[in-house]
């Protein structure tokens, strides 16, 4: 990613509250066969003897978790939150290249494979951490024996984080007053951006 020190976020709980926000991740493994790219959510387990830790679980549809090669190596796992185009017409005069803002980590480490029962406890807490705020949310309890059928054709992990890189480029070169003119015009489309964009403006 950008090594631009500005742009560097080096808080673990920064990177759990993207995680949060942003579940929808993508998992890219170096295989043997070569790179290879999958997309599943993810959710953040913690760890009451190290509490700054970032340990997130999740499962692979089978055989995806055999073409990752699951377990055998470190996975790059990377989580994209907002972004947007910016364009140099919101600058000022004079101004003519453009950028894209973006809150984004990357995660490194290397996938402990769960049992049966600890994929489908994993599962269960997936599916209810999306349901919850549902009106008539279902969970897997629901029919646990269709449930339990259906996560055989699931392999779980777990992934303790063991380094990250984390950037929040949110045009922090730019002088306040632009700045603000950035997230005024972000508003409409990307309100999210514009929000994490105000939040960036040096206050005098």
């Amino acid at each position: 990613m950008l090594r631009s020190a500005r742009y560097v976020v080096e808080d673990p709980e920064w990177v759990k509250d993207l995680i949060r926000a942003n579940p929808w991740a993508t998992i890219v493994s170096p295989t043997a066969g070569g790179l290879v790219g999958s997309h599943y959510p993810v959710i953040l387990e913690e760890d009451p003897a190290d509490p700054a830790a970032i340990v997130i679980a999740s499962h692979f549809g089978r055989p995806d978790d055999e073409l990752h090669e699951l377990g055998r190596h470190e996975v790059l796992v990377v989580i994209q939150g907002p972004h947007a185009y910016v364009s140099p017409s919101v600058y000022g005069t004079g101004e003519h290249v453009p950028t894209w803002d973006h809150l984004t980590a990357h995660l490194t480490g290397v996938p402990e494979l769960l049992s049966d029962e600890e994929n489908y406890a994993t599962l269960e807490r997936l599916t209810d951490h999306f349901e919850r705020h549902r009106e008539g949310g279902r969970s897997l309890a629901d029919d646990e024996a269709a449930s339990r059928r259906l996560a055989k054709g699931t392999r779980g992990f777990r992934l303790r984080v063991t380094r990250f890189e984390a950037r929040a480029k949110l045009s922090q070169n730019k002088p306040p007053e632009v700045m603000a003119r950035i997230a005024d015009d972000l508003e409409a489309k990307y309100p999210l951006l514009a929000a994490e964009v105000r939040g960036a403006i040096p206050r005098a």
